[in-house]
């Protein structure tokens, strides 16, 4: 159901050959300039490591060279967990509407909507994996740099209460740069109202399994990414409240290099695991089985 979100316009960037002349001209000659598609080619933002898009792909965007976990959009992340077929999408025209009439808000909305295809930055839904039916929410860093205002705190509560509802195990996949500053008290509401909802879960022993994915921060990690029943963080994801410069700023002291990484997080007793991303399938399908829920909590 995702398919026609990726069938976009092919852009191309132009290519100079080297031996241009300075009056911009092709030298006597000289070959043409040659267009490669955009996106052709992709760079890890790590070691530098250029590859081919589609390789990376294959390689579930895993840097072959040296391990570093690109970031995924939230349907990449459905396409590459949940089981192939079945997944019912839940709450899909669900938008913000501004309202508290920020300036150039609504404009920023639309502008991000046109850019990555979905109406919010968070995707919620039902599915399975590995034949255990699950509910499910997955965030969009791509969308507002995963902002938490009313709307993905509405979807999110929803989706626990449907988990609530069925009895089905609960996972939600966070990425997010905190509260969306321009809902102000309103975004910041939905980590109460989030946290309540997991609450009541919580109290009928429903599963929460919470994948942290990188960055997770502010309002989002302060709230329900921080309150699975399971903890699970793909390698070197970032997993705090505040930035690292504000709170150096703030303590004066210098932080260690590895701070609020994945692996410093599960070191100091706040995650459960850090398992790579061609794991992930297998490692959820693993616990869902541990936990099996079929016949209701």
């Amino acid at each position: 159901m995702f398919k026609d979100l990726f069938q976009k316009k092919r852009k191309y960037a132009t290519i100079p050959s080297e031996r241009l002349e300075r009056s911009g001209g092709p030298a006597e000659g000289e070959r043409p300039k040659r267009e490669i598609p955009e996106g052709l080619m992709s760079k890890c933002n790590k070691c530098g490591t250029i590859q081919y898009s589609k390789e990376l792909e294959k390689n579930l965007k895993v840097c072959p060279n040296c391990g570093h976990h690109l970031r995924l959009n939230a349907v990449e992340r459905i396409a590459m967990t949940l089981d192939p077929e079945g997944f019912i999408e839940f709450d899909s025209e669900m938008y913000s509407i501004d309202p508290l009439k920020f300036p150039g808000y609504a404009s920023k909305v639309e502008q991000q909507q046109l850019k990555s295809g979905q109406t919010e930055a968070v995707i919620t839904g039902q599915g399975s994996i590995g034949g255990h039916p699950v509910i499910v929410a997955v965030m969009n860093f791509e969308f507002f740099s995963g902002s938490m205002g009313s709307v993905v705190g509405e979807k999110i509560t929803r989706a626990i209460e449907e988990a609530t509802e069925q009895q089905l195990p609960l996972l939600i996949f966070s990425t997010s740069g905190g509260a969306r500053m321009q809902e102000s008290i309103l975004s910041l509401m939905q980590m109460a109202k989030t946290s309540a909802a997991l609450a009541r879960f919580n109290e009928v022993g429903g599963l929460y399994i919470s994948i942290i994915t990188d960055p997770t921060t502010g309002g989002v990690s302060a709230s329900f990414a921080s309150l699975g029943d399971i903890i699970i963080a793909e390698p070197g994801a970032v997993f705090g409240f505040a930035g690292r410069i504000v709170i150096e700023q703030t303590i004066r002291q210098k932080l260690p290099d590895d701070f609020q990484t994945a692996e410093f997080n599960l070191q100091h007793g706040l995650l459960d695991m850090v398992v790579h991303r061609k794991e992930m399938r297998a490692t959820l399908t693993k616990i869902l089985e541990l936990h099996d829920v079929k016949g209701g909590f």
